[in-house]
């Protein structure tokens, strides 16, 4: 099943017109952009479908609810080398579509069209070890567009020192997929994309996420009011945690990004503890809530491939799993943007190609947020 798709934890918005350090608006609107973090990881959804892949008469109905891209199709044969022993790699997307009145609502309505991948994940699943690896790439990192073909067959040039958070409203999730391969030379082997209603309506399924706030945040912009210690969030609050930047290092996006990476591993961690054999129920209402507001390559459009690619993921523990920024350093032209750090950034790349270990030195950034 493949669908086209309307072109779809995040990170430094420091432009050269804000007041304030850290604040970023829209190009030519001049209204604060309201972002998203959705960190929603490929483990959630398949290890919810391989804990209740007894129970598929439940979820063939599912089947409909996955959107696909042809992203091999796309792409050509121009893409790095798949080797033998390189584990999976996945990209993981976070759209701010406003379509549809329950995203638009959550993300601060408005008069906005289009979507932009408002987080970025490439997910590293090292060959037969259990320990996952995701990597965020700050959005406003500037980066080289490869030249790219359109959903609509047309052809859009290369182009120098664009944003990346830019390529996918530009020309379509094919293209973000070629910018990080070429940027990587890591092959990204599937592609996953959830939007603002998927992620609350998940969080909501699932009954809720644990997280220890490390600080009290106060953000008016968000709605977001927590003192320090244990909350359980909802779908609501847990949207606004993993967006809020007020309150939480310089105002940034990159301030934002531990909370976000904390996020993501309270999520998976919820979602692997739930007996989901013992609730048919509540495993289809998470597995509902997952595919509805879903897009995959077409190698993973199905429930039947979603399911099987589960199972080959079983083992993957979200205690075990790490989460690291892209190591960037402020644009020495514009220090609103952030480019790739050398030779750190290098370094963390060739790691997951190689399928190694990443060497702590790849994982310091000179721009932190903080």
């Amino acid at each position: 099943m493949s669908h086209d798709v309307v072109p779809p934890g995040p990170h430094p918005s420091r432009r050269a017109d804000s007041r304030k350090k850290g604040r970023s608006k829209d190009a030519g609107s001049g209204r604060p952009r309201r972002r998203t973090g959705r960190i929603v990881l490929i483990s959630l959804l398949v290890l919810v479908l391989a804990a209740g892949g007894t129970l598929y008469w439940l979820y063939s109905r599912l089947d409909g609810n996955i959107k696909g891209v042809d992203i091999d199709k796309a792409l050509g044969d121009d893409r790095p080398e798949k080797l033998p022993t390189s584990g999976q790699n996945l990209l993981v997307l976070g759209s701010d579509s406003r379509a549809g009145a329950e995203n638009k609502e959550l993300g601060g309505g408005g008069d906005v069209s289009g979507a932009r991948s408002d987080t970025a994940m490439v997910v590293h699943i090292p060959e037969g070890r259990t320990q996952a690896v995701a990597v965020s790439i700050p959005r406003d990192t500037l980066v080289t567009r490869p030249e790219c073909t359109k959903a609509d067959g047309s052809t859009v040039p290369s182009a120098n020192r664009v944003m990346f958070n830019s390529v996918y409203s530009q020309v379509g999730p094919a293209c973000v997929v070629k910018t990080v391969e070429k940027m990587s030379k890591v092959r990204i082997d599937h592609y996953l994309e959830i939007n603002f209603a998927g992620f609350k309506d998940l969080v909501d399924a699932i009954g809720g996420v644990t997280v220890d706030v490390p600080q009290d945040i106060d953000d008016k912009s968000s709605g977001l009011h927590l003192t320090k210690g244990t909350h359980k969030l909802d779908g609501t609050q847990s949207l606004a945690y993993v967006r809020t930047r007020h309150g939480i290092g310089d105002g940034s996006d990159l301030g934002r990004i531990g909370l976000q990476q904390q996020f993501l591993l309270a999520l998976l961690s919820e979602v692997k503890s739930q007996d989901l054999l013992g609730s048919p129920t509540k495993s289809y209402k998470i597995a509902n809530s997952a595919t509805k507001s879903l897009t995959t390559d077409s190698g993973l459009a199905s429930l039947t491939s979603l399911a099987d690619f589960g199972r080959s993921m079983n083992g993957v523990n979200p205690n075990t799993m790490e989460t690291i920024m892209l190591p960037v350093a402020y644009d020495k032209q514009d220090p609103n943007r952030v480019v790739a750090a050398q030779p750190q950034a290098g370094e963390l790349w060739k790691a997951i190609r190689d399928d190694a270990t990443i060497p702590e030195s790849a994982k310091k950034s000179p721009a932190t947020g903080g």
